[in-house]
């Protein structure tokens, strides 16, 4: 069993060209989780930081592009605000990928620790280079 800051995370960079989102969530929820140590913890933070780029290249398979849409609240009467696919894609590349792996993660508040270690990037420069990330391939 691994305690709080017995381990040290590593640096990972995914290049989501041509990933499918689903998949490439699942696996970025899993490393920032920690369930590919083997000395993972449910109550401990063991995960690793993970710098995706290229996150404007992500693609979803079937009929998703036209019908997925996301929405939000702004808490005002009739505020309900809703975003096809493909305008978020054009406006927010890098949350269409967070949203996807937040969703995956425990709801909790260990979760809003390991989503913070998920940086993402809709090009392919990163100012993460001082941190030696080495390039994972999913």
């Amino acid at each position: 069993m691994a305690k709080p800051g017995q381990t040290t995370p590593s640096w990972y960079v995914v290049d989501a060209t041509d990933q499918v989102l689903g998949r490439l969530a699942v696996r970025l929820a899993t490393i920032l989780m920690g369930k590919h140590r083997p000395e993972y913890t449910p109550h401990v933070d063991t995960g690793d930081f993970v710098v995706v780029i290229n996150a404007e290249k992500v693609r979803v398979t079937g009929s998703k592009r036209d019908q997925m849409e996301y929405d939000w609240y702004t808490r005002y009467p009739s505020g309900r605000k809703v975003l096809p696919f493909n305008e978020m894609q054009e406006k927010h590349p890098d949350q269409i990928i967070e949203l996807a792996v937040k969703r995956m993660l425990p709801k909790n508040r260990l979760a809003r620790q390991m989503i913070k270690k998920l940086k993402i990037y809709a090009g392919s420069e990163h100012p993460h280079q001082a941190q030696q990330p080495e390039k994972l391939e999913l």
